[in-house]
């Protein structure tokens, strides 16, 4: 297992994104082409997954799309800001990703925009 998929621990595989978010799989391709989502190759047969955490009440968590765009514009792979959200932070008590969870989305995006300089 990788240090990314310990990190982040439970991963859905696209077609549970979708069920969870009553959509279509098709759907679940867009969100991840519009950057609402990010997901990786894990596990033992290197499917594509999403964060668990990513999901919060049958939708995505809100403000996970901003935050993904202000890390991808700083030149964050989908690795990198998935490592970069479930990475704990002691100035936050906790992780950007549950931060966000929360509804602390200022202070999760005024981090990741200084991360770019």
């Amino acid at each position: 297992m990788s240090n990314v998929e310990s990190l982040v621990g439970e991963w859905l595989p696209l077609p549970d994104v979708a069920e969870l978010l009553n959509v279509s799989i098709t759907r679940v391709h867009s969100m991840l082409d519009e950057r609402t989502l990010a997901a990786l190759r894990v596990g033992d047969r290197n499917i594509r997954k999403v964060p668990a955490a990513f999901i919060q009440d049958g939708a995505v968590v809100d403000s996970l799309r901003g935050t993904i765009v202000v890390l991808s514009d700083a030149g964050f792979s989908d690795e990198d800001l998935i490592v970069w959200l479930f990475t704990p932070d002691e100035s936050l008590r906790g992780r950007p990703i549950d931060a966000l969870r929360e509804g602390r989305k200022t202070e999760i995006r005024r981090r990741a925009q200084t991360l770019a300089w």
